[in-house]
């Protein structure tokens, strides 16, 4: 079941096409569609509660994942600890999660200028006034949501500590 949920960036264009084809009807009856992304490597409580939070903001919500590639040049070496594959399974199991697909670049703006969602949602480790995508989120119509919990978890700091066990 999740590994369905496992689509790639032309397939969710025509599957958010599709849904908005369908929100034609009453403002009451249209779908949100919010995008979360991150490269989620050493999943901890913070991730679940930024996802869930996510999928409070809208209707459908689509996970964009960095690539291994794109998940080092942010992380540095030795990053991610778990490859994409196993990564994007891992977040298609949540049950709040409705689609999972993958960026390749270090900033998901290829991702909103694709599907552009109605919400953008971004975690407490950013203001909307220090979102990197925030430009173009307001260039299609989008909105800015920060959502989750206080930034007090880490995977760096989790992956830090068991280096020093």
């Amino acid at each position: 079941m999740s590994k369905e949920k496992i689509k790639t960036l032309s397939e969710l264009e025509q599957i958010v096409a599709s849904i908005r084809k369908d929100n034609k009807g009453s403002k009451n009856e249209r779908k949100t569609i919010v995008l979360a992304n991150g490269c989620f490597d050493i999943l901890h409580v913070g991730h679940v509660r930024y996802l869930e939070g996510a999928k409070h903001e809208g209707d459908v919500l689509i996970v964009a994942l960095n690539s291994d590639s794109s998940s080092r040049a942010l992380k540095g070496e030795g990053r991610p600890t778990t490859t994409l594959s196993e990564r994007m399974e891992i977040i298609a199991a949540f049950e709040c999660v409705d689609y999972v697909t993958c960026f390749e670049e270090t900033n998901v703006v290829c991702v909103l200028l694709s599907l552009k969602p109605d919400v953008h949602a971004k975690g407490t480790d950013y203001t909307v006034d220090t979102v990197p995508e925030r430009e173009t989120v307001k260039q299609y119509g989008g909105r800015i949501a920060i959502v989750g919990d206080e930034k007090n978890h880490s995977s760096t700091d989790i992956l830090n500590t068991m280096r020093n066990l």
